[in-house]
């Protein structure tokens, strides 16, 4: 019953603390492990120049200018003045325990303690997180002073305090036994906590790999940028990933803080579908991200700005509103998504309450880590809304495959039916046609007879008109449309050069080899033997000709059907050659007519062919 008169006695003689301006000293009594110092056993002074020194401080002058705590924690709101405190502490000869100080916000940057020794003058101590984590001489995520109470009586602590950022000076007297207990089932919860981080990660990662939807992916960096956010928090961040930065460790909890909305946001135009249900809200959620991004960026050109932590209600408040908008909608995983947010909306705002300093929430467990609570509850919560969602997809899928399985079944009934009539209808029909199978066969026949008849008569006459043709026009003198309908391209300048050149078999000119493949030019033929590749314009007339082989024919054609008689202008005029390339091509040609003038006597109208080739 001990322990419960004193909590009484202590609860009462705090009330009526915050009502008296002297100061109020703590006892260390063994039977009270562990005591926040609060109201007015806690002094404070601002020196806003940040120039006081210690000595200055322990003058009556300035000593007098302290005023006692109207507030359960007292906080350093002013980044650019120093904080002064003192605390009384009443030692007694019969405690038996090892006492310490601890310091419990981690964010301080520069913590000065000046503590009395057993000859009245005061030792001087640092520590706070611009210094190395190795530094400490209790790797503990808070900052740790050891208490001597050897000698019995009252000392007066001085603590100075500057900061970057808004503090709170939690000051709690502890015996080392149920520090150590303490601390052990303290790094424990954290551990649970990160672990379920962790395990929700794994999870909807898992999910994602699964389903392939973009929303499991944001809720796991989500989930993600909390976990990192409460280690900046919690001070295990400095302690096990950058003991080492100081520098870092100070704001490093921002950029957790912007991923943790940014990804929030994300998550929820996906998961709750808002472009689809609430095109408004969806703008609105997109407007709300630039804004924070810019916000993010303003704070990494001023990192002042970071804490400013309260901004993230509006991340929140849109998140909320829109869940609750799409949930009155229809959407039914949206009431886990909705109770979740708002446990969060309430843990920031008892973050915000702790910050101002309301005198009905005093510092406790519970506000000290309500933010870390409500992410629980809201990984909890939304990790429901994720299943719920995804029974509804299922539901709605079995629904659909019970939809598609009965209207197969219908189309397989009227398949069949369908099937028999056609069955029917295609009997009655087969009969039909066999008998008229039969009268076509039988008339077939007599067509195809008819047609082997037409088309000898055909290939006949298309004989003739070829050979008429070609005598009509190697007998006549005729323009270059109509020689060109017997040689109208390169192909068949070719394939007729071929036919002359190979007429009697081919033999390498190399090494007289008989077997050839085809060449890398049309119709040229490549000895099999050494490799040579010789062209079909090869050792001809037509070689390194720079005009057109069809006109090319022609002109050797009109130089022999005329005798050489031809000028150049002529031929310039008929083939639309220049004069000065006909005249070449022409003197060429008659040259090598009248070499073989006697050759050439009685050749008749194929003899023009017998001037391509080369002696």
């Amino acid at each position: 019953m001990r322990p419960i008169r004193f909590f009484i006695i202590t609860t009462i003689l705090l009330s009526l603390a915050r009502y008296t301006d002297a100061q109020q000293v703590h006892a260390i009594d063994d039977n009270v492990p562990h005591y926040i110092f609060r109201y007015g056993e806690i002094e404070s002074l601002e020196d806003k120049t940040r120039a006081l020194t210690f000595e200055e401080i322990l003058s009556q002058e300035t000593d007098a200018q302290f005023k006692p705590n109207k507030i359960s924690t007292p906080k350093t709101f002013n980044a650019n003045s120093v904080y002064w405190y003192k605390i009384k502490i009443k030692s007694l000869p019969q405690s038996k325990e090892n006492w310490i100080l601890e310091f419990f916000d981690q964010t301080i940057d520069d913590i000065n303690f000046y503590a009395p020794d057993q000859n009245g003058k005061y030792e001087h101590f640092r520590f706070g997180a611009q210094y190395r984590f190795s530094e400490r001489k209790y790797l503990h995520k808070n900052f740790l002073y050891d208490l001597d109470n050897s000698k019995p009586g009252i000392k007066t602590y001085y603590i100075s305090i500057r900061s970057s950022q808004v503090a709170s000076v939690i000051v709690v007297l502890r015996h080392m036994r149920w520090f150590v207990q303490y601390s052990i089932k303290e790094y424990i919860l954290f551990g649970l906590f990160y672990g379920m981080v962790a395990v929700f990660g794994l999870y909807n990662l898992l999910m994602y790999l699964a389903i392939r939807q973009i929303q499991y992916l944001y809720y796991v960096l989500y989930n993600l940028s909390i976990g990192l956010y409460e280690m900046c928090i919690d001070g295990v961040a400095f302690q096990y990933l950058w003991p080492d930065y100081p520098d870092w460790n100070r704001y490093a909890y921002g950029p957790a803080l912007y991923l943790t909305s940014l990804f929030g946001l994300l998550f929820t135009l996906n998961f709750l579908y808002v472009r689809s249900k609430a095109p408004k809200l969806y703008w609105l959620i997109i407007f709300i991200i630039v804004l924070r991004t810019g916000f993010f960026f303003c704070c990494i050109y001023n990192p002042h700005l970071f804490t400013y932590k309260i901004i993230e209600i509006l991340p929140v408040g849109v998140a909320l509103t829109a869940g609750i908008y799409i949930f009155k909608g229809g959407y039914r995983p949206g009431q886990f998504f909705v109770i979740g947010y708002s446990f969060l909306l309430l843990g920031f705002l008892v973050k915000l309450l702790v910050l101002i300093n309301v005198p009905w929430l005093p510092y406790g467990p519970i506000s000290h880590y309500s933010l870390s609570i409500c992410f629980v509850i809201e990984m909890v919560l939304v990790s429901f809304a994720i299943g719920d969602n995804i029974r509804t997809l299922r539901k709605k899928k079995e629904k659909v495959q019970k939809r598609i399985i009965t209207q197969l079944q219908i189309n397989e009934r009227l398949k069949d039916t369908l099937n028999r009539e056609l069955s029917s209808l295609v009997d009655e029909r087969t009969k039909e046609v066999m008998d008229k199978a039969a009268i076509i066969e039988k008339q077939n026949e007599e067509i195809s007879l008819m047609n082997a008849m037409l088309e000898k008569d055909n290939q006949e006459l298309h004989l003739n008109i070829e050979k008429v043709t070609r005598a009509r026009v190697m007998s006549h003198e005729v323009d270059f449309a109509e020689f060109s309908k017997i040689y109208p391209d390169r192909e068949t300048c070719f394939k007729y050069l071929s036919e002359l050149k190979w007429v009697n078999g081919y033999a390498c000119r190399k090494c007289s080899n008989e077997h050839y493949l085809s060449g890398s030019l049309p119709f040229s033929r490549r000895c099999t033997k050494c490799g040579y590749d010789e062209s079909v314009i090869a050792y001809t007339i037509f070689q390194n000709s720079r005009i057109p082989i069809n006109k090319a024919f022609y002109m050797l054609f009109l130089v022999y059907s005329t005798k050489g008689k031809i000028t150049s202008y002529k031929l310039s005029e008929m083939l639309l050659i220049r004069q000065s390339t006909c005249w070449a091509y022409n003197s060429k040609m008659q040259k090598i007519l009248s070499e073989r003038k006697s050759e050439l006597k009685n050749a008749g109208e194929g003899g023009w062919n017998r001037l391509i080739f080369e002696s």
